[in-house]
């Protein structure tokens, strides 16, 4: 399959050009004081001519079948580059947490830190994040590690997700 670069796509966003579409598959998850889990995910990534990426993320946990159980995480937000394969991403997410990442666009393999967050009075509080995005053999992976509720920066979900060819509107 020939990549091509998506129509109207603004020149800042050549770098992440690989992103734009949406993807869909299955990851793992794990924290302490939670059991092991199973997650079907659908990324997507939109753009409208300016320089940044829409972003949106919905999840659902899954059973061994790979029946959907329930609904997950979802998170929203924009991609902006920056110069010098700089990448700045803000996310908003439905328990109640924002945040703000920087990180470094390199090819097809983009790391992120997080830089500061928001934690709504209800949500629980994320003291610090990794994100690691790339496209292997074709697929998304996405790996994500988090320190919250007191605990130190370890692996928390990862996934890999194949693009989907042909856009479906619910």
């Amino acid at each position: 399959m020939v990549f091509e670069i998506p129509e109207g796509l603004h020149p800042d966003l050549y770098p992440l050009a690989w992103l734009v579409g949406t993807w869909r598959g299955k990851g793992r998850g794990e924290y302490p004081g939670i059991e092991p889990f199973e997650f079907a995910q659908e990324v997507s990534f939109n753009h409208d001519g300016r320089p940044f990426l829409n972003y949106f993320s919905r999840s659902w946990i899954i059973d061994e079948k790979g029946e959907i159980i329930r609904p997950a995480a979802s998170e929203v937000g924009y991609w902006r580059p920056k110069e010098n394969g700089v990448l700045e991403v803000l996310l908003s997410h439905n328990t109640g947490i924002s945040e703000g990442w920087i990180g470094v666009v390199q090819g097809p393999k983009i790391q992120l830190a997080m830089d500061q967050g928001y934690s709504s009075p209800t949500a629980k509080i994320v003291t610090a994040g990794s994100r690691l995005y790339g496209l292997v053999e074709g697929e998304l992976f996405f790996a994500y590690d988090m320190a919250a509720q007191g605990q130190t920066l370890q692996s928390h979900i990862w996934s890999s997700l194949e693009r989907q060819t042909k856009e479906t509107h619910a």
